[in-house]
Order: C-alpha cells, then structure tokens, then sequence
C-alpha cells in the first residue's frame, strides 16, 4: 500500500515528501535529474533532449551544467535508434552521466510488471549499453512510472545499481497528454519551502535532486526558466545556495548521487524492506 501511495503521488504531482523541518545544513547545490530519454525526434522543432542539452550548456544561471539522464537504452521511439543511441553519446561526451531506466524495447514499460527474470535481464541489458557508450558501467537506476518494491529493490541490488529518487519535481510528466505547468514557481517554492534538515552534506554543500523529463517538448523550451526559479526561489526563502549553484563536474555529480541514492536505501531498510545495505560511496 505504501509504494502504491507514492506511485499515485508521483504520477499525479511528481511530488517529493514534504518534511519541512528546517532549511537544510549546508548551501545547497542543485542535483538535475532528466528521465525518459532521449527523445528522438519533433515535429516542429529539434528534439526536446537536444534543446535540453543546448540549455544545459549555455544559459544565463551558469553555464556548463551536468546533469543525470535516466534513459531507456532500447526502447524503440529512444535508445533503440541509431538517433537515440546517437543522443546517449552525445550526453556522455559533453560530460553528463548515464543512467538507467529502462532497458527493454517496449517504452517506459513499469520494474513491476517484469517477470523477475526479464527485469534482471533488462538491467544487465541497459548496463551493457550504457557501458559500451561511457567505458564503464552505470551505479545508478530509478525505476518508471516512480514505483518498486522489495523484490525490485533486490534486483537492483544484485546489478549493482544504486536507486535514486528526488526530493523536487517539475511535474512535468506527461500524464492524460498533459506536458506543460502553469505553475512552475508556485511548484518549486513550496517543494524548495518543505525541505528539511535531513539531506546529507557532501564536500561542503547539500546536494538536493530535482527532476525532470527531458522527453517534454515545454520542459526544454523552458528549461532556462525553470534554473532560474530554483536560484530566485531558493533565496527568496532564505536557503543559502553554493557559489556554483548546479553541478558542473561528472564526478562530483555521480558521488553525490550515490550519496543521496544511500541515503534513499538506508530509509528503505528501516520501513522494513529487508535487502542488504553496502556502505555509502567513498567522497572521493
């Protein structure tokens, strides 16, 4: 009942769990998450994932953004081309990291609907891919549609991924055709308000994940928009920022990735999920 709870949540809002307990330890850096991925193609544009890009590296908040782009390595309208697999390339090489979220040819199809044997098979799948395009292969995951439970926490566990969750959305899922918020900074500030004094602090900051699909045409069209109401939002709120207020380094990305991924197994474990618990990445 409770992942399905979360599920609906997700679906519905993309929304984090509000704690709002205080603002948190230390200046924040802000973690950007792109799921669904990559889109291949538009009919009136270049495709969402290429702007998504193109914003990342060039924009008015700080240019030379990385971010974290959970894809679907096989599915046929993404990874599955030769245009996707193209984009997969080209998001490692202007030094984001690759991550998994699907690896089966069917689109965004749920962890949950699996058979055990075709989810294990489908992650080895997506880390063979990603591995082929980065030299090395994948630690992270997050599954579709937001939903999982224990025996898919087991399965990532046994490939080795680390699952990574969010603590702001930008809702901008597409759900019933849905791809555009009339209140993006309406969103934001009360995620950004119910922060709270539980994230980790990694290097000096506390990296706080923000997600978003990089598949939604109104998402890359306002992606410039959307950097600046974390920064504008945060600081109206009183929460102090980094210098650099996005990642723009691979490493520290991933590290602090994994970190907040440790920290999503460690809360996992004492609501009683029962699968085994390694030690937090190593800082360095």
């Amino acid at each position: 009942m409770r992942t399905l709870v979360f599920a609906i949540c997700i679906l519905l809002a993309g929304c984090a769990a509000p704690r709002g307990d205080g603002v948190p330890p230390a200046p924040v850096r802000f973690l950007l998450t792109f799921d669904d991925g990559p889109a291949t193609w538009s009919l009136f544009d270049k495709p969402s994932t290429v702007r998504v890009l193109e914003t990342l590296a060039d924009n008015p908040v700080q240019p030379g953004i990385k971010a974290i782009f959970f894809v679907q390595t096989r599915a046929w309208n993404a990874g599955g081309s030769e245009e996707g697999r193209a984009l997969l390339r080209r998001e490692h090489d202007e030094g984001h990291v690759l991550a998994v979220h699907t690896g089966t040819r069917g689109s965004h199809e749920s962890h949950l609907h699996l058979a055990s044997e075709v989810l294990e098979q489908s992650l080895a799948d997506a880390k063979a891919d990603i591995a082929a395009i980065a030299g090395r292969e994948p630690r992270l995951v997050r599954p579709p549609f937001w939903t999982y439970e224990e025996s898919t926490l087991a399965a990532y566990e046994r490939a080795q991924l680390d699952m990574l969750l969010t603590d702001l959305a930008a809702r901008d899922g597409v759900v019933w055709g849905v791809n555009f918020s009339l209140r993006k900074r309406d969103n934001l500030r009360a995620q950004l308000a119910s922060l709270g004094r539980d994230l980790p602090v990694l290097e000096g900051v506390t990296p706080v994940v923000v997600t978003f699909h990089d598949v939604n045409s109104h998402t890359a069209r306002s992606l410039a928009e959307y950097l600046a109401i974390l920064v504008d939002e945060a600081r109206a709120l009183g929460i102090a920022l980094a210098a650099k207020p996005f990642y723009d380094s691979r490493d520290d990305l991933e590290r602090a990735a994994r970190l907040r991924a440790f920290q999503t197994a460690r809360r996992e474990r004492s609501a009683s999920y029962n699968f085994p618990l390694t030690q937090p990445p190593n800082p360095r």
